[in-house]
């Protein structure tokens, strides 16, 4: 893979995080890829369907509805988003 496309992966992976962090209200690297959904406390379901909403309307992200509501963890978040 390219170095630009690897560039263009972070960039919105680091865009996700950010927007992710903003919406819970948490301080900025509370959340990294390594995050699991159930170790951030305001991260409960109502956020859970607020994060995948926001991610659609905001980074044109779409996640299917089965696969948002199977996921544990930043990193297979990113992998549903396509930038892992």
């Amino acid at each position: 893979m390219s170095d630009e496309k690897n560039q263009e992966k972070q960039d919105l992976q680091e865009r996700i995080i950010a927007l992710i962090e903003d919406i819970l209200g948490v301080p900025v690297g509370t959340i990294t890829l390594d995050t699991l959904i159930e170790d951030v406390e305001e991260w409960d379901s109502l956020m859970h369907v607020t994060i995948i909403g926001e991610l659609e309307e905001q980074l044109g992200l779409s996640i299917p509805l089965d696969d948002a509501i199977a996921l544990q963890s930043m990193q297979e978040l990113l992998e549903k988003a396509g930038c892992v």
